[in-house]
């Protein structure tokens, strides 16, 4: 694939965020006084490689993310799209897929929940599909051990332990995950079962999935703690660059 292949990010942020509590969908949280959302697609746009931003809104929100869009400053250099999406986050990604123009070769899918993705995570998931691989995502080892369990008799229950993987073979994974578009596509046309991510769905069609290094700001926003860590994230950097 070339190096000048245009690169298109979808961004999936149809959700509400149950784990956050009641209130407006995840997304739309404001963190630092700026929804998460507005951090996430600044984020991308800060790479140089991210020509197009796609935002997949809540299926009756649309209006509503595309005047938040038009109301805070965003880079000027890269285009900015809003579209409806679906019920889950499966329909959502393909309905960011439907929307892309011609002559956009890499995809990246990525979550709404992450705003602080640093632009070398972006970059180097951009590269490595560039340089051939059909499926990348940003990962890190594990810090905990992990344990495999059986499922508890009753919520809340003890679990007994059926093994313990070897962790150093493990990784936590992030976003973006980055996609030859084409095969991306054909992931979404023809995998509909036990889907937890767009790289598991390439894993099912038998393709390569390559892992590169993540970042630890690019955490989940899910629960009311991860807030409290991103804006402590989003102070230092303040402290730091002066932004």
């Amino acid at each position: 694939m070339s190096s000048e292949s245009r690169t298109a990010v979808v961004i999936p942020a149809a959700g509400r965020g149950v784990r956050l509590g009641p209130g407006a969908p995840k997304a739309l949280r404001a963190l630092n006084g700026t929804p998460m959302l507005i951090h996430a697609v600044r984020a991308m746009a800060e790479s140089r490689a991210v020509s197009l931003v796609v935002v997949v809104a809540p299926p009756d929100g649309a209006p509503e993310v595309k005047t938040l869009l038009d109301d805070h400053a965003l880079p000027e250099r890269t285009d900015f799209l809003v579209v409806p999406g679906g019920e889950s986050r499966q329909e959502s990604v393909r309905a960011g897929l439907d929307a892309l123009p011609p002559g956009f070769d890499v995809v990246l899918v990525h979550d709404a929940a992450r705003p602080l993705v640093p632009v070398d995570t972006v970059d180097g998931v951009i590269e490595a599909v560039r340089d051939g691989a059909p499926a990348v995502v940003p990962a890190l080892p594990l810090a905990d051990t992990v344990k495999q369990v059986e499922p508890a008799e009753r919520p809340g229950g003890p679990e007994a332990v059926v093994a313990t993987p070897e962790r150093a073979r493990l990784r936590a994974v992030q976003t973006p995950q980055g996609f030859d578009r084409a095969t991306l596509v054909r992931a979404h046309e023809s995998v509909t079962d036990n889907v937890t991510d767009d790289a598991g769905m390439v894993e099912q069609l038998g393709l390569p999935v390559v892992v590169v290094p993540g970042h630890e700001e690019a955490f989940k926003v899910t629960r009311p703690l991860d807030l409290v860590l991103a804006e402590a994230v989003l102070a230092r950097r303040r402290a730091n660059d002066g932004f």
